[in-house]
């Protein structure tokens, strides 16, 4: 299918290329489509699993969500303690309000 993009207008280029891309794009996920299933293919004839070959985790990594020590006390209740990650508590934002300074509440 030939197209003479000579007598094309601005619009018309435009939606054409728009539309050549988006048909660039379906081609190429068919692509990969079908070289996963020769993939995976190729691994179930030779007796192995994807998870044999590639490992178990077929996403990204997680990251590791361990605690955090605490880097601030509250003088008020030494019980309650904050890491500084996240959302101020509080009694953070009350004890700022009063005229304390983050280095008055580290720990």
């Amino acid at each position: 299918m030939a197209v003479d993009i000579k007598n094309l207008n601005h619009n018309q280029l435009t939606d054409l290329i728009s539309k050549a891309q988006l048909r660039q794009n379906e081609l190429r996920k068919e692509k990969v489509v079908k070289l996963r299933e020769k993939v995976h293919a190729l691994i179930k004839a030779e007796g192995y699993t994807f998870e044999d070959i590639f490992g178990g985790a077929r996403g990204k990594a997680k990251r590791s969500t361990g605690s955090v020590p605490p880097k601030y006390r509250n003088p008020a209740n030494p019980a309650q303690t904050w890491s500084g990650r996240g959302k101020r508590p509080h009694w953070f934002n009350d004890a700022l309000k009063a005229g304390k300074k983050e280095k008055d509440l580290a720990i």
